[in-house]
């Protein structure tokens, strides 16, 4: 007889997002030193500004909640999760944190950890659902 309470499907497209979103977050934060006098230039400072990555962060760390929550009630492995979750600590502490924030590189290196650890997450929690993840 079917168990009553069906477990929640994988959502792959949300973790691929999730994932590539995360990984490029870790690469924009990283690039971004080096592009900070060159956006102004070319009139995109839109991506160095506080509030993108606020909101980027609250993305991440809502679509990374939300899948790997889901993810985990159906494979129950923690795995996914003890990386979703520093990852999202070090990108909070990265934003918040005014040492971190206001020092260019320190803030570049916390937030592409923060965001590589969060896009490997989704990747494990794909796996994990037995969802491979695209080859390249």
């Amino acid at each position: 007889m079917p168990h009553a309470c069906a477990r929640p499907k994988p959502s792959p497209l949300l973790d691929r997002l999730g994932a590539a979103g995360s990984l490029l977050c870790a690469l924009h934060c990283a690039l971004l030193p080096l592009a900070i006098a060159v956006l102004p230039a070319l009139g995109i400072a839109l991506w160095s500004s506080e509030a993108f990555e606020l909101g980027f962060v609250v993305f991440a760390t809502l679509l990374g909640v939300v899948t790997l929550v889901l993810g985990y009630r159906r494979h129950r492995v923690g795995r996914a999760l003890a990386l979703l979750l520093p990852g999202l600590a070090v990108l909070w502490l990265g934003l918040l944190a005014a040492p971190l924030h206001t020092q260019t590189i320190a803030h570049a290196v916390t937030m592409t950890l923060g965001g590589t650890l969060v896009g490997v997450a989704h990747l494990t929690n794909l796996r994990l659902s037995g969802l491979q993840p695209a080859a390249p």
